[in-house]
């Protein structure tokens, strides 16, 4: 059995048990199924990958976990890690009173730690509760989630109050004979309206294009603000709204990734289209970046948990509406078992608003 499949009423959410990632999501609401969450084209096409890919980018899909984030160099492992690139057990998996709970263990330890995937579905809410738990180990670990979704007439983002936006100090597709990019590396600004541009000016964060092919990777810092952490695209050719949440105090940053035909080798090969990855976590890019001296941590942002304690989690939220008023919500609150959105069109759907621990102290 290389999937599993979970349900509660009105949703249901697949994991690819080779690698640990989310193979499909489906949210009904009404009539329509929504589908929020990306899979790469050759995952499904049967054709012949370059042999030295990642298992994790054979696979690509969904949403899965990075620990580390990116480069594996302090640990020997593939990109993103073994919880990215292995095999996944079923440990638990039932009905409880009004939804479904999953736990999925992977093979690999990672730094000696036992890695623990928990999803949670309830009755009518539209969003898959997503925890992760080491358990054991020692030193240090970044982490990030890594959900990816798609777009076929491009979309427009909203956030929770950033401090700033960065780049890196290079560009994912340097060479332009592999790929292209549009962003200055490195750049920052704390106006998300007007970021740096390779060619001078500036653009957007929150107005994804379909006809800016680019393959980009920028980090937001969350401020200082006492909610929830979140990210919101109103895909247009999809009308709908995906959502994604988080502690802020456990994952202080969230990383984006635009994938628009920005790549030019296989297996992206062109093909890899209105991809926007919302990444958030607790990291630098790289393990042994993450642990050291780094740009974030000067910036008074953690950038990886430390092991050894007898348990150290994590919390996330992925889900989706029906698009309402045309743009993403100018806010977003999560109190008394609801989650309100907030603009032209407010509404507010049921939500656990106790899972993400807003308030609570994250683990160190």
């Amino acid at each position: 059995m290389d999937t599993v499949t979970i349900n509660a009423k009105g949703i249901s959410v697949s994991l690819d048990l080779t690698v640990g990632h989310i193979a499909d999501m489906i949210i009904e609401s009404g009539a329509r199924r929504l589908k929020p969450l990306h899979r790469a084209p050759w995952v499904d096409a049967g054709e012949t990958l370059p042999p030295d890919l990642p298992r994790g980018t054979v696979r690509l899909s969904g949403d899965f976990l990075c620990a580390p984030f990116s480069r594996s160099d302090v640990e020997e492992a593939p990109l993103h890690g073994w919880p990215a690139n292995s095999a996944w057990d079923v440990v638990d998996s039932g009905a409880t009173d009004g939804g479904w709970r999953a736990v999925f263990r992977l093979r690999h330890k990672v730094m000696g730690a036992s890695v623990d995937k928990i999803f949670t579905l309830r009755d009518d809410h539209p969003f898959l509760y997503q925890e992760h738990v080491f358990s054991g180990g020692s030193g240090a670990i970044s982490v990030a989630h890594h959900p990816m979704t798609a777009m076929k007439g491009g979309g427009r983002l909203a956030f929770s109050p950033k401090r700033f936006a960065a780049t890196p100090a290079d560009p994912l597709e340097p060479d332009p004979v592999r790929g292209r990019f549009m962003l200055a590396y490195p750049g920052r600004s704390s106006d998300l309206g007007h970021f740096p541009a390779a060619g001078g000016g500036t653009l957007d964060l929150a107005d994804y294009r379909m006809d800016d092919r680019r393959e980009d990777f920028l980090t937001l810092v969350e401020a200082d603000h006492g909610g929830p952490g979140w990210t919101a695209l109103a895909r247009q050719a999809e009308d709908d709204l995906v959502l994604v949440l988080k502690n802020p105090a456990e994952l202080p940053v969230t990383m984006l990734w635009f994938s628009n035909g920005g790549r030019d080798y296989a297996p992206w090969s062109g093909r890899h289209l209105g991809v926007l990855g919302i990444e958030d976590g607790r990291t630098a890019v790289g393990h042994a970046a993450s642990l050291g001296d780094n740009w974030l941590k000067r910036e008074g942002v953690a950038t990886a948990f430390e092991l050894g304690q007898d348990r150290v989690s994590f919390r996330h939220v992925i889900g989706a509406l029906p698009l309402s008023g045309g743009g993403p919500p100018r806010a977003i609150t999560t109190a008394g078992g609801h989650l309100r959105l907030a603009g032209a069109a407010a509404s507010e759907v049921p939500f656990d608003s106790e899972f993400l621990r807003i308030g609570q102290p994250a683990a160190r």
